[in-house]
């Protein structure tokens, strides 16, 4: 009998559909996801007067891509791959990246809805309005941050191989950004904290989520910002890729 090979196309296809299938199935941490940043945007609804609109969507979407990247992401390569997943696909007629690449498809996806969720949400509870330029210029900042943190989930889910290792240092590093970066930005930790946070991976990526939303008020800060945003995905995807193994062995 001859063992008929399908095309890569068609492989990568069946991929993505059963990475979009797992999603749907743990939709309850999707919309844990979802619904975090769009809780702190209506609690935050008296700080936009004094600080701007753009000020609590980019807060709120920066906190969305953190769960993201660190929560979603790291979580299930560790989990699949503690239960033997990638060992099974790399026997399949595909190649590493494109497994790889199914999965980020998948939180791109993520990426997008959670900044669409905190768009509407900003639009109808806190009345905050963009411009049409400063909502898709804003949807691409989003993915560059996004970008950042799964390239930290990288790192994470690439030096530790214990799953439940991994889980709890990503509720760790997820906590830290969150709470250091949130009063650290607001200014209640200190002027030196203040500071650190600034150039922190959270305040990059806060930093050039606002700047997108005011595109025609850019400036050099706000290239700035996405240069070292993308400098440090560069740097946490090269070291992630690199210390990533495909079992626990």
């Amino acid at each position: 009998m001859q063992t008929i090979i399908p095309s890569t196309s068609k492989a990568i296809t069946s991929l993505l559909r059963a990475d979009f299938t797992t999603q749907w199935r743990n939709r309850r941490s999707v919309i844990l996801i979802v619904l975090v940043p769009c809780i702190i945007l209506s609690s935050w609804k008296g700080i936009v007067d004094k600080l701007g609109g753009a000020f609590v969507l980019s807060n709120c979407i920066t906190i969305g891509l953190t769960a993201i990247g660190l929560m979603g992401y790291a979580n299930s390569i560790a989990r699949d791959r503690d239960k033997g997943v990638f060992q099974r696909l790399r026997v399949a007629p595909l190649s590493s990246w494109s497994i790889m690449a199914s999965r980020l498809t998948v939180q791109l996806a993520m990426i997008f809805i959670v900044t669409l969720a905190v768009f509407i949400a900003g639009f109808y509870i806190d009345k905050i309005t963009v411009s049409v330029a400063g909502y898709i210029v804003g949807a691409f900042a989003a993915v560059a941050g996004g970008a950042l943190y799964l390239s930290i989930g990288q790192v994470i889910v690439g030096r530790i191989k214990n799953p439940e290792t991994v889980n709890s240092t990503c509720r760790l590093v997820y906590f830290a950004f969150i709470m250091v970066g949130m009063f650290g930005e607001l200014g209640m930790l200190g002027d030196k904290v203040t500071k650190i946070v600034k150039w922190s991976p959270y305040g990059v990526v806060r930093h050039l989520v606002s700047a997108s939303l005011r595109p025609d008020l850019w400036n050099m800060d706000d290239t700035v910002s996405l240069l070292i945003c993308v400098g440090y995905t560069i740097v946490f995807a090269t070291l992630g890729i690199k210390w990533f193994k495909w079992s626990n062995k």
